[in-house]
């Protein structure tokens, strides 16, 4: 494991599975970010979320460790399916992974669910 980075080699496969099979599956974009952040945590969040390629299809996850915060940042076309009430239970059993010292499991465990709600509804089309 390089010094400084949280994650060892599996981990990092396992996580980028877990990004493909998301992207996959709600046809939005993630992005995680995990180190320090600078100045206030969600003002920087913003600011690497504005920075992505699409943010306005993108999910960002920012983890700094060291300050012990999540920030969750998306972008306008993502809430049309993704609600802030969803992305908060996200939140939620992403710091329960992260309290029991599973940075990556938490990882995986939210992008998973963000991606499942992020998901548009499924619609059944009949013919006429």
């Amino acid at each position: 494991m390089p010094a400084g980075d949280p994650f060892s080699s599996a981990e990092h496969a396992a996580l980028d599975a877990t990004i493909r099979r998301a992207e996959q599956l709600c046809r939005m974009e993630f992005s995680i970010f995990v180190g320090n952040a600078e100045g206030e945590p969600r003002d920087f969040a913003t600011s690497l979320h504005n920075t992505l390629v699409a943010p306005s299809r993108s999910i960002l996850v920012m983890v700094d460790p060291t300050r012990r915060v999540l920030e969750i940042v998306t972008g306008a076309y993502v809430r049309r399916t993704l609600t802030d009430r969803e992305v908060e239970l996200a939140a939620l059993h992403m710091q329960q992974d992260f309290a029991a010292g599973d940075l990556a499991g938490g990882l995986r465990r939210g992008i998973e669910m963000l991606a499942e709600h992020a998901r548009p509804p499924r619609t059944l089309h009949a013919q006429a």
